[in-house]
Protein backbone atom coordinates (compact mmCIF):
# COMPACT_ATOMS: atom_id res chain seq x y z
CA UNK A 1 0.00 0.00 0.00
CA UNK A 2 1.28 3.60 -1.02
CA UNK A 3 2.09 6.11 2.18
CA UNK A 4 3.95 9.51 2.47
CA UNK A 5 6.97 8.95 2.67
CA UNK A 6 7.17 11.36 5.83
CA UNK A 7 4.11 10.34 7.10
CA UNK A 8 5.07 6.27 6.52
CA UNK A 9 8.61 7.19 8.71
CA UNK A 10 6.91 9.47 10.98
CA UNK A 11 4.72 6.44 12.51
CA UNK A 12 7.56 4.32 12.05
CA UNK A 13 9.11 6.60 14.58
CA UNK A 14 6.76 6.55 16.78
CA UNK A 15 6.69 2.75 16.99
CA UNK A 16 10.56 2.98 17.98
CA UNK A 17 12.73 0.43 18.24
CA UNK A 18 14.00 -2.22 21.15
CA UNK A 19 17.11 0.41 21.63
CA UNK A 20 14.85 3.47 22.33
CA UNK A 21 12.89 2.39 25.18
CA UNK A 22 13.32 5.56 27.52
CA UNK A 23 12.34 8.10 24.38
CA UNK A 24 9.45 5.78 24.16
CA UNK A 25 8.05 6.22 27.62
CA UNK A 26 8.56 10.05 27.29
CA UNK A 27 6.40 9.78 24.40
CA UNK A 28 4.01 7.43 26.19
CA UNK A 29 3.86 9.49 28.85
CA UNK A 30 2.98 12.89 26.85
CA UNK A 31 0.30 10.72 25.47
CA UNK A 32 -1.11 9.39 28.43
CA UNK A 33 -1.30 12.85 30.11
CA UNK A 34 -3.29 14.52 27.19
CA UNK A 35 -5.63 11.53 27.67
CA UNK A 36 -5.89 12.73 31.37
CA UNK A 37 -5.98 16.02 31.13
CA UNK A 38 -8.88 16.01 28.02
CA UNK A 39 -10.57 13.21 30.38
CA UNK A 40 -10.52 15.60 33.36
CA UNK A 41 -11.83 18.58 31.26
CA UNK A 42 -14.77 16.99 29.09
CA UNK A 43 -15.90 15.54 32.42
CA UNK A 44 -15.49 18.67 35.02
CA UNK A 45 -17.41 20.93 31.89
CA UNK A 46 -20.33 18.17 31.59
CA UNK A 47 -20.57 18.72 35.17
CA UNK A 48 -20.71 22.20 35.23
CA UNK A 49 -22.54 22.26 32.30
CA UNK A 50 -25.24 19.86 34.01
CA UNK A 51 -25.30 22.68 37.33
CA UNK A 52 -25.80 25.39 35.15
CA UNK A 53 -28.60 23.62 33.09
CA UNK A 54 -30.23 22.82 36.95
CA UNK A 55 -29.98 26.52 37.96
CA UNK A 56 -31.52 27.19 34.60
CA UNK A 57 -34.27 25.00 35.34
CA UNK A 58 -35.18 25.59 38.95
CA UNK A 59 -34.43 29.28 39.51
CA UNK A 60 -35.14 30.93 36.26
CA UNK A 61 -37.53 28.48 35.43
CA UNK A 62 -39.95 29.88 37.81
CA UNK A 63 -39.01 33.27 38.34
CA UNK A 64 -39.93 35.76 36.37
CA UNK A 65 -37.85 35.90 33.35
CA UNK A 66 -38.65 39.35 32.17
CA UNK A 67 -40.97 41.75 33.13
CA UNK A 68 -42.06 44.62 30.94
CA UNK A 69 -44.00 48.02 32.82
CA UNK A 70 -44.89 51.40 32.31
CA UNK A 71 -42.74 54.61 33.57
CA UNK A 72 -44.73 54.27 37.49
CA UNK A 73 -44.68 50.59 37.85
CA UNK A 74 -48.23 50.25 36.97
CA UNK A 75 -50.38 49.38 34.01
CA UNK A 76 -54.32 48.63 32.97
CA UNK A 77 -54.95 45.35 32.47
CA UNK A 78 -56.47 44.26 29.40
CA UNK A 79 -58.31 41.30 28.07
CA UNK A 80 -55.13 40.10 25.95
CA UNK A 81 -51.36 41.34 26.39
CA UNK A 82 -50.42 43.82 23.93
CA UNK A 83 -49.70 42.35 20.36
CA UNK A 84 -46.01 44.32 20.57
CA UNK A 85 -45.06 42.41 23.32
CA UNK A 86 -46.25 39.06 22.29
CA UNK A 87 -44.40 39.56 18.59
CA UNK A 88 -40.93 39.68 20.37
CA UNK A 89 -38.51 37.35 18.77
CA UNK A 90 -37.92 33.98 21.67
CA UNK A 91 -41.44 35.14 23.34
CA UNK A 92 -43.14 32.28 23.93
CA UNK A 93 -46.00 33.55 26.20
CA UNK A 94 -46.79 36.45 28.16
CA UNK A 95 -49.36 36.59 31.58
CA UNK A 96 -50.74 39.66 33.55
CA UNK A 97 -48.41 40.06 37.08
CA UNK A 98 -48.07 41.44 39.94
CA UNK A 99 -44.95 41.49 41.77
CA UNK A 100 -43.09 43.23 45.25
CA UNK A 101 -40.82 42.44 47.56
CA UNK A 102 -42.89 42.12 51.03
CA UNK A 103 -42.19 41.57 54.55
CA UNK A 104 -43.84 38.08 56.17
CA UNK A 105 -44.40 38.24 59.87
CA UNK A 106 -45.89 34.89 61.48
CA UNK A 107 -46.81 34.34 65.23
CA UNK A 108 -42.15 32.87 65.99
CA UNK A 109 -40.51 34.81 63.05
CA UNK A 110 -39.66 37.34 60.90
CA UNK A 111 -38.74 37.08 56.68
CA UNK A 112 -38.44 39.14 53.70
CA UNK A 113 -39.38 37.18 50.24
CA UNK A 114 -40.77 38.55 47.07
CA UNK A 115 -44.61 38.42 46.53
CA UNK A 116 -45.93 37.67 43.03
CA UNK A 117 -49.10 38.18 42.51
CA UNK A 118 -50.82 35.08 39.89
CA UNK A 119 -53.76 34.59 37.61
CA UNK A 120 -54.60 30.99 39.16
CA UNK A 121 -56.08 30.50 35.69
CA UNK A 122 -52.82 31.52 33.64
CA UNK A 123 -49.61 29.24 33.22
CA UNK A 124 -47.46 29.51 36.42
CA UNK A 125 -44.63 27.08 36.39
CA UNK A 126 -44.59 27.47 40.08
CA UNK A 127 -47.15 24.97 39.95
CA UNK A 128 -45.44 22.38 38.79
CA UNK A 129 -43.52 22.21 42.47
CA UNK A 130 -45.84 22.91 44.56
CA UNK A 131 -46.16 19.65 47.37
CA UNK A 132 -48.78 20.61 49.28
CA UNK A 133 -52.10 22.84 48.37
CA UNK A 134 -53.02 23.99 44.93
CA UNK A 135 -52.59 27.52 42.72
CA UNK A 136 -56.27 27.21 41.49
CA UNK A 137 -57.34 27.66 44.83
CA UNK A 138 -55.75 31.12 44.79
CA UNK A 139 -59.36 32.81 44.37
CA UNK A 140 -60.09 36.39 44.54
CA UNK A 141 -60.65 37.61 48.11
CA UNK A 142 -59.26 34.48 49.86
CA UNK A 143 -55.99 35.95 50.38
CA UNK A 144 -54.39 33.02 50.35
CA UNK A 145 -50.50 32.34 49.74
CA UNK A 146 -48.20 29.20 48.88
CA UNK A 147 -44.49 29.31 50.11
CA UNK A 148 -41.79 27.48 49.40
CA UNK A 149 -40.82 24.75 52.09
CA UNK A 150 -37.63 26.79 52.98
CA UNK A 151 -39.22 29.88 54.00
CA UNK A 152 -42.28 28.29 55.95
CA UNK A 153 -39.73 26.42 57.56
CA UNK A 154 -38.04 29.56 58.41
CA UNK A 155 -41.48 31.40 59.45
CA UNK A 156 -42.72 28.12 61.79
CA UNK A 157 -45.50 27.99 59.56
CA UNK A 158 -47.39 24.58 58.00
CA UNK A 159 -50.60 24.69 55.78
CA UNK A 160 -53.93 26.66 57.10
CA UNK A 161 -51.41 28.83 59.30
CA UNK A 162 -51.90 33.09 58.98
CA UNK A 163 -49.45 34.77 57.97
CA UNK A 164 -49.11 38.84 57.79
CA UNK A 165 -47.48 40.49 54.47
CA UNK A 166 -46.82 44.03 54.47
CA UNK A 167 -45.41 45.65 52.05
CA UNK A 168 -43.26 49.20 52.72
CA UNK A 169 -43.80 50.99 49.95
CA UNK A 170 -47.79 50.84 49.56
CA UNK A 171 -47.13 52.47 52.98
CA UNK A 172 -49.94 55.80 54.02
CA UNK A 173 -49.44 58.25 56.00
CA UNK A 174 -51.66 58.20 59.96
CA UNK A 175 -51.88 59.93 62.70
CA UNK A 176 -49.19 57.29 64.67
CA UNK A 177 -46.51 57.95 61.45
CA UNK A 178 -46.00 55.75 58.43
CA UNK A 179 -47.30 52.64 58.57
CA UNK A 180 -47.21 49.98 55.27
CA UNK A 181 -49.68 48.34 54.08
CA UNK A 182 -50.32 44.82 55.94
CA UNK A 183 -52.95 41.89 55.91
CA UNK A 184 -53.11 38.65 57.30
CA UNK A 185 -53.11 35.46 54.52
CA UNK A 186 -54.13 32.39 54.85
CA UNK A 187 -50.93 29.56 54.09
CA UNK A 188 -52.66 27.28 51.24
CA UNK A 189 -49.56 25.17 50.31
CA UNK A 190 -45.93 24.85 49.72
CA UNK A 191 -43.50 24.32 46.87
CA UNK A 192 -40.20 22.73 46.67
CA UNK A 193 -37.73 23.63 43.59
CA UNK A 194 -34.81 22.47 45.82
CA UNK A 195 -33.58 25.58 45.02
CA UNK A 196 -32.59 28.78 46.59
CA UNK A 197 -36.33 30.26 45.22
CA UNK A 198 -37.79 28.25 47.84
CA UNK A 199 -36.61 30.96 50.15
CA UNK A 200 -38.25 33.81 48.60
CA UNK A 201 -41.00 33.38 46.32
CA UNK A 202 -43.92 34.36 47.68
CA UNK A 203 -47.59 32.94 45.62
CA UNK A 204 -50.72 34.54 45.78
CA UNK A 205 -54.25 35.78 43.58
CA UNK A 206 -53.27 38.69 41.56
CA UNK A 207 -56.07 40.88 42.99
CA UNK A 208 -55.75 40.09 46.34
CA UNK A 209 -51.41 41.28 45.69
CA UNK A 210 -53.17 44.36 43.96
CA UNK A 211 -55.37 45.13 47.13
CA UNK A 212 -52.29 44.56 49.44
CA UNK A 213 -50.44 47.37 47.03
CA UNK A 214 -53.62 49.69 46.71
CA UNK A 215 -53.43 49.22 43.07
CA UNK A 216 -56.44 50.47 41.58
CA UNK A 217 -58.85 48.07 40.37
CA UNK A 218 -58.17 46.40 36.90
CA UNK A 219 -54.08 47.62 37.77
CA UNK A 220 -51.33 45.32 37.75
CA UNK A 221 -47.33 45.48 38.13
CA UNK A 222 -46.87 44.35 33.89
CA UNK A 223 -47.20 42.08 31.56
CA UNK A 224 -44.69 38.54 32.73
CA UNK A 225 -43.00 37.50 29.14
CA UNK A 226 -41.80 33.37 29.08
CA UNK A 227 -38.81 33.20 26.83
CA UNK A 228 -37.44 29.76 25.19
CA UNK A 229 -34.17 30.76 26.35
CA UNK A 230 -33.55 32.65 29.70
CA UNK A 231 -30.36 33.83 28.49
CA UNK A 232 -31.64 35.87 25.51
CA UNK A 233 -32.81 38.57 27.76
CA UNK A 234 -29.58 40.13 26.97
CA UNK A 235 -30.35 40.13 23.64
CA UNK A 236 -34.29 41.22 23.83
CA UNK A 237 -33.83 44.22 26.31
CA UNK A 238 -31.56 45.81 23.65
CA UNK A 239 -34.57 45.76 21.33
CA UNK A 240 -36.61 49.25 21.18
CA UNK A 241 -40.05 49.13 23.02
CA UNK A 242 -43.38 50.52 21.92
CA UNK A 243 -45.91 53.00 24.32
CA UNK A 244 -43.15 53.97 26.51
CA UNK A 245 -42.49 50.42 27.81
CA UNK A 246 -39.90 49.95 30.72
CA UNK A 247 -38.52 46.48 30.81
CA UNK A 248 -36.91 44.19 33.62
CA UNK A 249 -35.73 40.95 33.77
CA UNK A 250 -34.01 38.12 36.06
CA UNK A 251 -30.53 39.74 36.02
CA UNK A 252 -31.72 42.20 38.18
CA UNK A 253 -31.62 39.76 41.12
CA UNK A 254 -30.28 36.82 39.65
CA UNK A 255 -27.01 38.17 37.53
CA UNK A 256 -24.60 37.40 40.01
CA UNK A 257 -25.26 33.97 40.58
CA UNK A 258 -24.99 33.12 36.78
CA UNK A 259 -21.59 35.53 36.67
CA UNK A 260 -20.24 33.46 39.20
CA UNK A 261 -20.74 30.06 37.86
CA UNK A 262 -20.10 31.21 34.39
CA UNK A 263 -16.80 32.50 35.63
CA UNK A 264 -16.07 29.17 37.73
CA UNK A 265 -16.65 27.58 34.68
CA UNK A 266 -14.33 28.95 32.50
CA UNK A 267 -11.71 29.43 35.60
CA UNK A 268 -12.12 24.88 35.84
CA UNK A 269 -11.79 24.94 32.07
CA UNK A 270 -8.93 27.08 32.32
CA UNK A 271 -6.81 25.26 34.72
CA UNK A 272 -7.48 21.82 32.93
CA UNK A 273 -6.42 23.47 30.04
CA UNK A 274 -3.22 24.81 31.36
CA UNK A 275 -2.74 20.83 32.64
CA UNK A 276 -3.20 19.52 28.86
CA UNK A 277 -0.85 22.34 27.71
CA UNK A 278 1.81 21.10 29.79
CA UNK A 279 1.66 17.46 28.49
CA UNK A 280 1.52 18.31 24.88
CA UNK A 281 4.68 20.77 25.20
CA UNK A 282 6.46 17.47 27.05
CA UNK A 283 5.74 16.42 23.26
CA UNK A 284 8.75 19.09 23.04
CA UNK A 285 11.16 17.01 25.53
CA UNK A 286 10.13 13.46 23.56
CA UNK A 287 10.68 14.70 20.08
CA UNK A 288 14.29 16.47 20.94
CA UNK A 289 15.12 13.06 22.20
CA UNK A 290 14.26 11.43 19.00
CA UNK A 291 15.96 14.32 16.80
CA UNK A 292 19.22 14.03 18.45
CA UNK A 293 19.05 9.80 18.46
CA UNK A 294 18.15 9.82 14.99
CA UNK A 295 20.32 13.04 13.23
CA UNK A 296 22.31 10.17 11.94
CA UNK A 297 19.25 8.55 9.92
CA UNK A 298 18.20 11.74 8.60
CA UNK A 299 21.37 12.69 7.22
CA UNK A 300 21.41 9.97 5.33
CA UNK A 301 17.89 10.33 4.17
CA UNK A 302 18.89 13.81 3.09
CA UNK A 303 21.48 12.24 1.08
CA UNK A 304 18.73 9.82 -0.47
CA UNK A 305 17.33 13.38 -1.60
CA UNK A 306 14.68 13.54 1.47
CA UNK A 307 14.07 17.85 1.17
CA UNK A 308 14.00 19.18 4.42
CA UNK A 309 10.33 20.21 4.62
CA UNK A 310 9.72 16.33 3.92
CA UNK A 311 11.59 15.51 7.20
CA UNK A 312 10.05 18.09 8.67
CA UNK A 313 7.00 16.69 8.42
CA UNK A 314 8.71 13.27 9.43
CA UNK A 315 8.44 14.52 13.45
CA UNK A 316 5.45 16.82 13.13
CA UNK A 317 3.59 13.47 11.78
CA UNK A 318 5.54 11.49 15.14
CA UNK A 319 4.79 13.97 17.78
CA UNK A 320 1.54 14.67 16.49
CA UNK A 321 0.25 11.43 16.41
CA UNK A 322 0.77 11.55 20.74
CA UNK A 323 -1.57 14.50 20.73
CA UNK A 324 -4.13 13.16 18.02
CA UNK A 325 -4.53 9.42 20.03
CA UNK A 326 -4.06 11.02 23.29
CA UNK A 327 -6.88 13.94 22.25
CA UNK A 328 -9.42 11.23 20.70
CA UNK A 329 -9.09 9.26 23.82
CA UNK A 330 -9.17 11.36 26.08
CA UNK A 331 -12.15 12.77 24.73
CA UNK A 332 -14.26 9.12 24.60
CA UNK A 333 -13.27 8.06 27.82
CA UNK A 334 -14.40 11.33 29.19
CA UNK A 335 -17.61 11.28 27.51
CA UNK A 336 -18.39 7.86 28.77
CA UNK A 337 -17.18 9.18 32.10
CA UNK A 338 -19.62 12.27 32.35
CA UNK A 339 -22.34 9.80 31.25
CA UNK A 340 -21.68 6.91 34.17
CA UNK A 341 -20.31 9.48 36.33
CA UNK A 342 -23.28 8.58 39.35
CA UNK A 343 -22.87 5.01 38.95
CA UNK A 344 -18.78 4.85 38.93
CA UNK A 345 -19.32 7.49 42.17
CA UNK A 346 -21.71 4.93 43.56
CA UNK A 347 -19.69 1.99 43.24
CA UNK A 348 -16.64 3.65 45.22
CA UNK A 349 -19.56 4.84 48.03
CA UNK A 350 -19.15 8.45 47.40
CA UNK A 351 -22.77 9.83 48.96
CA UNK A 352 -23.85 13.15 47.23
CA UNK A 353 -26.89 14.11 49.54
CA UNK A 354 -25.71 17.45 49.73
CA UNK A 355 -26.37 18.09 45.87
CA UNK A 356 -30.04 16.37 45.48
CA UNK A 357 -28.28 12.52 45.48
CA UNK A 358 -26.38 12.30 42.20
CA UNK A 359 -24.53 14.83 39.87
CA UNK A 360 -25.85 16.94 36.95
CA UNK A 361 -24.36 16.05 33.66
CA UNK A 362 -25.15 17.62 30.88
CA UNK A 363 -22.79 16.65 27.57
CA UNK A 364 -22.45 18.75 24.62
CA UNK A 365 -20.89 17.43 21.65
CA UNK A 366 -19.68 20.45 20.10
CA UNK A 367 -18.18 21.55 23.47
CA UNK A 368 -16.29 17.97 23.34
CA UNK A 369 -15.13 18.54 19.70
CA UNK A 370 -13.69 21.77 20.69
CA UNK A 371 -11.79 20.34 23.28
CA UNK A 372 -10.48 17.80 21.30
CA UNK A 373 -9.32 19.97 18.46
CA UNK A 374 -7.48 22.09 20.97
CA UNK A 375 -5.45 19.43 22.05
CA UNK A 376 -4.76 18.62 18.68
CA UNK A 377 -3.59 22.12 17.65
CA UNK A 378 -1.56 22.50 21.08
CA UNK A 379 0.15 18.99 19.85
CA UNK A 380 1.17 20.40 16.75
CA UNK A 381 2.48 23.96 18.01
CA UNK A 382 4.91 21.52 20.27
CA UNK A 383 6.13 19.51 17.50
CA UNK A 384 7.29 23.09 15.68
CA UNK A 385 11.08 23.23 17.09
CA UNK A 386 11.90 19.70 17.43
CA UNK A 387 10.84 19.41 13.94
CA UNK A 388 12.80 22.52 12.49
CA UNK A 389 15.72 21.98 14.20
CA UNK A 390 15.78 18.01 12.47
CA UNK A 391 15.20 19.79 9.19
CA UNK A 392 18.17 21.65 9.78
CA UNK A 393 20.48 18.85 10.51
CA UNK A 394 23.72 18.83 7.68
CA UNK A 395 24.76 15.39 6.37
CA UNK A 396 28.07 16.27 6.11
CA UNK A 397 28.54 17.16 9.99
CA UNK A 398 25.83 14.21 11.43
CA UNK A 399 28.02 11.68 9.08
CA UNK A 400 31.65 13.05 10.33
CA UNK A 401 32.06 10.70 12.89
CA UNK A 402 30.41 8.16 11.35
Amino acid sequence: MFHPVSFFIGLRYLRGRSGDRFSRFVSYMSTAGITIGVLALVTVLSVMNGFEQQLKERILGVMPQALVSQPDGRVVRGSEPPVSLTQLPHVTMATPLTRSETILQSASSLSAGTLLGVDPNAYEPVGYYVTQGDVANLTPGSYRIILGQSLAGQLGVSVGDKVRLMVTSASQYTPLGRIPSQRNFVVEGMFNTGSDVDKQLILTNITDAGKLLRYKPGEITGWRLFVDDPFVVTELARLPLEDGWVWSDWREQRGELFQAVKMEKNMMGLMLGLIIGVAAFNIISALIMVVMEKQAEVAILKTQGMASRQVLMVFIVQGASSGVIGAVSGGLFGTLLALNLNSVLSVLGVQLLMVGGSLPVVVEPAQIVLVIVGAIVLSLLATVFPSYRAASVRPAEALRYE
